[in-house]
């Protein structure tokens, strides 16, 4: 923050300003991805409000828009398994909670008894963490909101009952379009990991080791795009697999399936090529310029493999790049073979043996073509 202020010439306004409207980006950006999963938690908790009042005759019920909204949430993975824990966890905590003030009653220290004793509860019927933490949620509201009069009330846990269902109607009827939501995760991801191999070769060509480990911080930091996009292809089987209407976007979705493992493989190779290029500026050992040329095509590579992701009718321009990368990088070690050359030409070689199996290729076969990629191209 120092530095950037000592840089900017407009001082802590500038920079105060500048900060604002990125961060106002970011939440636009997030907005924009998360718009329909709002209005699907907001349809599904005024539906089950309605049912639950006017339908069943619940006069107070709370638990069916909460539990539709904790069923849904922002996050789009494991719907079905959140709704079977939401119908568990309300149901143990309530049950717990109505057992437990109509005994003891209600105070602080009652409520702590109570927490403690759902939770446990939950935990010994082998709850992950949503579960024991609705179940204590639950517990609390009991305690505290709905205090039970007369014993026992099964009409909350049945609000949390049809809270849910109608969060998995919502999800089925208005589903999430799978194939805009993976692709919305792995453009992002891989143009960052391209960029990440842009920085390494710039560092490698100017000798930078700064700007070496400023490439190592961006490979490192794709983590989290990464994780969305594992996430986002889980979530598209999942709605596929709910919906009738989502069914013909399986073929869609299978190219970004079979990307999964070899994109992960690929920034984890990176990070290893970032290590490899800090390696080699601290100890000032020569890079082959047809090695930097490799990681460079790399980059293309990853490009070109988000471009046929989105069109899959596309040419294969990523099997070109990654086997211009192997050839390339083959033919620097008759410059240089010193370690870090080595190590460089290793890394190069193993990502673009990734980057064919995120395009189908098999294990063995995108080995080999890895390793005859040279007297094919003629480098």
């Amino acid at each position: 923050m120092r530095e950037e202020l000592r840089e900017s010439p407009d001082g802590f306004v500038g920079v105060a300003t500048r900060r604002s409207r990125d961060s106002l980006e970011v939440r636009l950006r997030r907005l924009r991805r998360t718009w329909f999963t709002i209005l699907q938690c907001a349809l599904a908790a005024g539906l089950a409000w309605f049912t639950a009042r006017h339908v069943v005759g619940h006069s107070s019920p709370f638990f069916a828009p909460v539990a539709a909204i904790l069923t849904l949430g922002l996050t789009f993975g494991q719907r079905g398994r959140r709704a079977a824990e939401l119908a568990v966890g309300v149901a143990l905590g309530i049950g717990v909670g109505d057992l437990l003030v109509f005994e003891i009653g209600t105070g602080w220290w009652q409520i702590t008894v109570i927490v403690a004793l759902a939770m446990g509860a939950a935990v010994l019927v082998g709850g992950g963490t949503l579960l024991v933490n609705q179940c204590a949620v639950s517990a609390v509201l009991v305690a505290t909101v709905q205090v039970p009069t007369n014993g026992i009330d099964p009409s909350r846990w049945l609000d949390a009952l049809i809270g849910s269902a109608f969060a998995l109607l919502v999800n089925a009827v208005v589903p999430t379009d799978p194939v805009r939501l993976v692709r919305g995760e792995a453009d992002p991801l891989l143009t960052e990991l391209a960029a990440a191999l842009d920085d390494v070769a710039e560092a490698l060509e100017n000798r930078d080791r700064a700007a070496a480990g400023a490439a190592l911080g961006r490979a490192r930091g794709i983590d989290a795009a990464e994780g969305r996009f594992r996430e986002a292809v889980d979530v598209g089987h999942e709605t596929i697999s709910m919906s009738i209407s989502r069914r013909r976007s399986r073929v869609q979705l299978r190219p970004y399936d079979t990307a999964v493992a070899g994109v992960d493989n690929a920034i984890r190779n990176t990070r290893v090529l970032a290590r490899g290029a800090i390696r080699a500026v601290e100890l000032d050992e020569h890079v082959p310029e047809l090695a930097i040329e490799a990681v460079r095509d790399l980059a293309e590579a990853v490009r070109a493999l988000r471009d046929e992701l989105a069109d899959q009718k596309g040419p294969r321009r990523t099997e070109e790049a990654a086997l211009r990368a192997a050839a390339r990088s083959t033919a620097a070690l008759e410059v240089t073979a010193n370690l870090s050359a080595s190590v460089i030409v290793g890394q190069i070689r193993s990502t673009a043996v990734d980057l064919l199996r995120g395009l189908g290729t098999d294990g063995d076969e995108a080995r080999a073509a890895v390793r005859d990629a040279r007297a094919r191209l003629g480098v």
